[in-house]
C-alpha cells in the first residue's frame, strides 16, 4: 500500500512536467487562485503569474519569491487590451509555448452584493460582466496563438450562475455568463485541441468572498447539505485544476465540474 501511494505521489509530481502555465487572479495565500498555483506547481509546472496594480504586485511576489522563485510576474489589467497584449507577448518570449491558463478573475462593486438583484444599476451590471464573464474569451482569444501544441483553459465558476444564492445577485449573471462562454469557446477551439472548462467550487473562505453579504451563513448551509458534510478547501480545487490541465482529462471540454463536496446534487 505504501508502494501504491508513493508511485501515485510520483506520477502527480510530474504530470505538468516542463508544461508552461499562465494564471490570472492570485491576491494573496488565501486565493483560490494561490492554492491552485501551489498545486500546479508540485505537478511540474512553470508558471507565470499576472496582478493588477502595485498593491497586489507586492502580494504576488511575497508569495512567488519564497514557494516559487524565477516565476514570472506581469501587470494585467483586463479592462485594458493593451496590458493583455503586452502579457501574452511577454509570455511568448520567456515560454515560447503555452500549454494552460487559469481564469480566477471576478469582481463586482460591493454594493451590488446585497439587498435585492433588481437594484443593480447598470455600473455595476457591465463592471461585473466584463471583469468576471468577458474576460474569458478575451484571454482565450490571447492565448491560443501560443498553444501551438494543444492546451487546456480553466475558469472558476459557483453554483450561483445556475441557482439563485441570496446575496450573490449581479456575481451569479456574470458566473453564468461565463459557464455559456466556456462552451462556446470549446467548439471554437476544439480544432486547435485546445480545451476549456468550468470549475464550480463550493464557497470557500477568501477575502473576497468575504464581499458576499451573509458568506457565513452560506458556509454553515453548505457543509449541512452537502453528502460529504463539509466545505471544500481551496486546494481540492487546485488538485482539480492540476487534473483538467494535465493530458489525464484530454477527451473532456467545455464541462463545468463541480468540486463542492457534493451540494449540487442535493434537492429537498
Amino acid at each position: 500500500m505504501l508502494l501504491c501511494v508513493f508511485a501515485g505521489q510520483n506520477i502527480i509530481n510530474f504530470m505538468l512536467k516542463d508544461k508552461n502555465g499562465i494564471i490570472f487572479g492570485v491576491a494573496n495565500k488565501r486565493s483560490i487562485a494561490w492554492a491552485t498555483a501551489q498545486a500546479l506547481h508540485e505537478a511540474g509546472a512553470n508558471l507565470a503569474f499576472t496582478y493588477q496594480g502595485e498593491r497586489l504586485k507586492e502580494n504576488v511576489e511575497s508569495l512567488t519569491s519564497a514557494a516559487m522563485p524565477g516565476s514570472l510576474l506581469l501587470s494585467c489589467d483586463v479592462t485594458k487590451q493593451e496590458e493583455v497584449d503586452e502579457t501574452f507577448r511577454e509570455v511568448g518570449e520567456k515560454f515560447g509555448r503555452l500549454d494552460f491558463l487559469i481564469h480566477s478573475i471576478a469582481f463586482a462593486p460591493r454594493e451590488a452584493l446585497g439587498g435585492e438583484y433588481l437594484d443593480t444599476t447598470r455600473e455595476a451590471f457591465l463592471t461585473a460582466l466584463e471583469i468576471s464573464a468577458y474576460s474569458l474569451p478575451q484571454l482565450a482569444r490571447a492565448a491560443a496563438p501560443l498553444m501551438t501544441e494543444g492546451g487546456s483553459i480553466v475558469s472558476m465558476s459557483y453554483y450561483g450562475a445556475e441557482k439563485v444564492v441570496a446575496g450573490y445577485n449581479v456575481m451569479g449573471v456574470a458566473k453564468a455568463a461565463l459557464e455559456a462562454s466556456t462552451r462556446y469557446l470549446a467548439k471554437d477551439l476544439g480544432p486547435r485541441n485546445i480545451r476549456i472548462n468550468a470549475i464550480s467550487a463550493g464557497p470557500i473562505q477568501t477575502l473576497s468572498a468575504r464581499g458576499v453579504a451573509d458568506f457565513s451563513t452560506m458556509l454553515k448551509h453548505h457543509a449541512e447539505r452537502a453528502p460529504l458534510g463539509r466545505n471544500v478547501e481551496a486546494r481540492e480545487v487546485g488538485n482539480t485544476a492540476v487534473f483538467l490541465c494535465s493530458s489525464m482529462s484530454s477527451g473532456i471540454t467545455g464541462e463545468v465540474i463541480y468540486v463542492d463536496c457534493g451540494y449540487n446534487i442535493m434537492g429537498i
